[in-house]
């Protein structure tokens, strides 16, 4: 998964024993685990995180039990498919011609193959409904073959063993023209639950594949659905614990989309393999996608390079409320953003690689990442919100604008600004909080490889801990380093090369030293850069992957009053003591000077 950011960057931080917070060694390199890490960056959680239990713990409660499962086939009731016409002798069950109605509870089995009709289950006890689909073959060029039209619950079990097909057609034939139900190939308005270990193939050419108007439940089975708009949506919510689902939808991939209750309308993932190619959203949620396992392969729009309708909504994960990630690995390929919240996210673990044709992460109100393993190999903007705490996790960040941007009200910039034309829509962004627009940095890995800002923040920035490392831009336009209110660095390691026209250093407020160095030319990609004590032991080796003219450091061992020399691919550049917060080197900068706030320091030849 790495590989993408295998040549990225070669850093290498070469420590002394007498150092009081020291950094572990790391390397950057082909085909190697980046392992960067700071003593001084113990994970830094929020009152404001919540885990992914918490937040299941705030919607309703899913349905369905083990015993559910739990059958004896002997005592099922058989439903026998005869091409055009239905045999069973069993009690609870209407045949008329091509159609079966389910009036009872109980257990039934089905096999064998009906070429156009139905199976309805219309029941008026309080009791679950078990379907056993033994080798079934359920086809309707009018309606829905499996209408699940009433029942406390159902289960549909996929017999072990067995392929089982549902179909629908093109055209539906409603009683009257104000129905507009069933429209799916397996539409249900009871809680629905699929499990076992057979397989289904649900083909929906009318409009949806499986669809619930109340709570879905996907246990088990080997499940594949195309659709002509979603492919799989329960209502109040959709679960999946285990199986293995694959979903070509012209629509959403998975969704769930009630609107009127907050505490549902939700999806949560615990378990299984899930593969969705999505005209829209791969996942979408009327309020919260939560996530504590599973394997996840969405590909939204067509991926990173293929947006063309602004007017559609083509994202790997898309929510009207929050995304709650413990677990899980995610590989997202959107035309879109990846993953958007209109609240907040908050990742806890799992592993992730996303390509997009927008942003990475973004957030309306808050994105927060607790562990875990990001690349975005591919974006406009990598990580996006109004508030941005990085806490712990290996991050990597490959962006054709901002690598991480903290930004407020509508964001343009993800208008028309893709080569080759074509890009999503606006960004929106909540209310900043009390003290404005953060990013809080307090520990993890965050490297940062981007052709506009680095560090984008339209506030202030607070550095505790952590290592951050940026490569880019390459314009004067922009600054590895850009932020409005202040940077506050009081620990970790921090190094970042781009351009010297807009460049920007830590404040001079800091408890941490800074040195700002502008070269007096461009300087090529691939160049090493170190920096030495007075011992000749390297505080820095650093191997930025573009052209550069300023670099920023700052680290533990930076100390005031000690003497450093700076080493362009070996030979002595410059040497430097460090007689302030921000000690600077050169001439650059807006006016000539350190842009922004507060961030001088003394100025060398």
């Amino acid at each position: 998964m790495r590989k993408a950011f295998a040549m990225l960057l070669m850093v290498v931080m070469l420590l002394t024993a007498c150092t009081a917070t020291p950094l572990e060694s790391a390397q950057v390199e082909s085909a190697a685990v980046v392992e960067l890490a700071s003593a001084s960056s113990a994970t830094v959680l929020l009152e404001s995180s919540q885990s992914a239990e918490e937040a299941l713990a705030e919607n309703t409660s899913p349905h369905g039990a083990e015993t559910d499962e739990t059958y004896d086939l002997s005592e099922a009731v058989a439903i026998t498919l005869n091409g055009d016409s239905i045999s069973s002798d069993g009690s609870g069950v209407v045949v008329d011609g091509s159609t079966a109605t389910i009036t009872s509870a109980g257990t039934y089995s089905l096999s064998g193959s009906l070429t156009d009709g139905q199976i309805i289950v219309n029941t008026k006890a309080e009791a679950l409904v078990r379907l056993v689909l033994n080798g079934a073959d359920l086809r309707s060029t009018t309606s829905s073959p499996l209408y699940l039209e009433k029942a406390e619950e159902v289960i549909i079990i996929l017999a072990d063993g067995t392929e089982n097909f549902i179909a629908d057609g093109a055209d539906y034939t409603f009683a009257n023209a104000e129905e507009n139900e069933p429209n799916a190939a397996l539409f249900s308005k009871a809680d629905l639950t699929i499990a076992g270990n057979g397989s289904l193939t649900v083909a929906g050419n009318y409009n949806d594949g499986i669809a619930s108007k109340d709570g879905l439940l996907i246990a088990g089975g080997t499940i594949t659905v195309s659709a002509v708009d979603d492919g799989i949506r329960g209502k109040d919510y959709l679960v999946v614990e285990g199986g293995s689902l694959s979903v070509e939808a012209q629509g959403d991939g998975l969704k769930a989309d009630n609107a009127e209750d907050a505490t549902k309308g939700y999806i949560d993932i615990s378990g299984g393999a899930i593969t969705v190619n999505a005209g829209g959203n791969a996942l979408q949620a009327e309020t919260d996608v939560i996530v504590t396992g599973g394997i996840l392969s969405l590909t939204a729009g067509g991926g990173s390079g293929s947006y063309a309708d602004a007017d559609t909504s083509m994202k790997g994960i898309g929510v009207g409320a929050n995304i709650n990630i413990d677990g899980g690995a995610f590989t997202i390929n959107a035309a879109d953003d990846a993953l958007n919240a209109n609240g907040n996210i908050v990742i806890n673990g799992g592993t992730f690689a996303l390509a997009t044709g927008d942003d990475g992460m973004h957030a309306n109100t808050s994105l927060e990442i607790n562990g875990g393993s990001i690349e975005i190999s591919e974006s406009y903007e990598g990580l996006e919100s109004a508030l941005i705490t990085l806490n712990a996790g290996d991050i990597w960040v490959n962006a054709n604008d901002d690598g991480i941007n903290v930004a407020g009200g509508v964001d343009g910039s993800g208008m028309g600004m893709r080569p080759g034309g074509g890009q999503p829509g606006q960004d929106m962004f909540g209310a900043a909080s009390a003290n404005g627009y953060y990013l809080y940095i307090h520990g993890g890995t965050i490297l940062v490889d981007a052709g506009g800002d680095g560090l984008d923040v339209n506030g202030a920035i607070e550095m505790t801990g952590g290592v951050v490392l940026v490569n880019g831009p390459t314009n004067d336009g922009n600054g590895a380093l850009d932020y409005d209110a202040g940077f506050n660095l009081t620990g970790g390691f921090f190094a970042a090369a781009g351009s010297a026209g807009m460049a920007q250093a830590p404040g001079t407020n800091s408890s941490q030293n800074s040195v700002a160095i502008f070269f007096n030319g461009t300087q090529p990609g691939s160049t090493l850069v170190s920096i030495q004590n007075s011992a000749g032991e390297d505080l820095l080796t650093f191997v930025p992957t573009k052209q550069f003219q300023s670099l920023v450091f700052s680290s533990p061992d930076l100390a005031s009053g000690q003497t450093y020399t700076i080493l362009l691919d070996g030979s002595e550049y410059a040497s430097f003591t460090a007689d302030s917060v921000v000690t600077t080197l050169g001439t650059g900068g807006m006016g000539g000077g350190m842009r922004g706030g507060p961030g001088g320091g003394s100025r060398r030849p």
